[in-house]
């Protein structure tokens, strides 16, 4: 079975007739009877039932075509990614993009390279997205593995100690990582930036886990624990029931893009050069 099948029996059915999918096709209709009764032979199935008057799928049919659509719009997508590639960046992130500069990224890219596409694509991995494929650069705050992904510091940001807005320590103006090591910690072992590795041996917090932004949001806003994060979630998520604080104690977190070791989108230097300026700024 190949896709010219499915685009067979797809153009078929929108068509209506043989002759009429066989001139949206640019073939001859002897082509399209043949296409088909190829698919029917690989699946060993009928999929269109034929009358002098009309062509409609068999009750098999209607699910082979309806998987045959989706296969055929992932296969467009597939050349869309290929052979656009130099014309669109997709960026990846995981928890909080930029942070407040996000938007002045957004802005600020179209004056600069207006011949490049700039996509944002939230994926919940350690790799923003890198590893899964689903984009050419991403925005991390952890190191990545350097045998298979290369890149840039850009910037730092802050830690803060996210809690309930009706918690006692609201009233502060910073914690420190002595005080949080006597709260339940909620953290995202895959893909949040806290660890407890930034306290000693000894004096660490009890955990809970999570693996999304609304769910260690809602734990938090309930007062049950409290959780460390990057300025970015801050900016990027205030919340009804939850208020952050600085932790005064805490080194920063190091912002990076990152890509495949080897494999860098040509515009990767200018999503470096922008973003950068951007940190610079403050």
């Amino acid at each position: 079975m190949e896709l010219r099948h499915l685009r067979v029996l797809v153009a078929i059915v929108d068509a209506g007739t043989f002759t009429d999918a066989a001139i949206e096709l640019g073939v001859s209709q002897a082509a399209v009877s043949r296409t088909l009764a190829a698919l029917e032979r690989a699946l060993g199935v009928r999929l269109l039932r034929r009358t002098s008057r009309q062509v409609a799928p068999t009750a098999t049919g209607l699910r082979v075509l309806a998987r045959a659509r989706r296969l055929l719009a992932e296969a467009d997508d597939l050349v869309q990614d290929a052979t656009s590639g130099h014309t669109r960046l997709r960026i990846g992130y995981a928890w909080a993009a930029m942070g407040r500069r996000t938007v002045a990224f957004q802005r600020r890219w179209p004056d600069l390279w207006p011949h490049i596409e700039v996509q944002l694509v939230r994926t919940n991995s350690a790799t923003g997205g890198l590893a899964e494929g689903v984009c050419d650069i991403a925005v991390v705050r952890t190191a990545p593995d350097p045998r298979r992904f290369d890149g840039v510091i850009v910037g730092s940001e802050r830690r803060y100690c996210a809690m309930a807005s009706d918690d006692p320590w609201a009233r502060r103006r910073s914690v420190r990582l002595a005080d949080i090591s006597e709260r339940t910690l909620l953290i995202d072992p895959r893909t949040g930036t806290t660890t407890l590795d930034l306290w000693p041996p000894g004096a660490r917090p009890p955990t809970e886990q999570t693996t999304d932004i609304d769910d260690w949001l809602t734990a938090v806003a309930s007062g049950r624990c409290v959780g460390v994060t990057a300025r970015s979630t801050v900016e990027q998520y205030p919340r009804p029931g939850v208020v952050y604080r600085p932790v005064r104690d805490a080194a920063p977190i190091a912002v990076r893009l990152a890509w495949w070791r080897g494999d860098p989108h040509p515009a990767a230097r200018h999503a470096v050069e922008l973003l950068t300026e951007l940190y610079h700024e403050g």
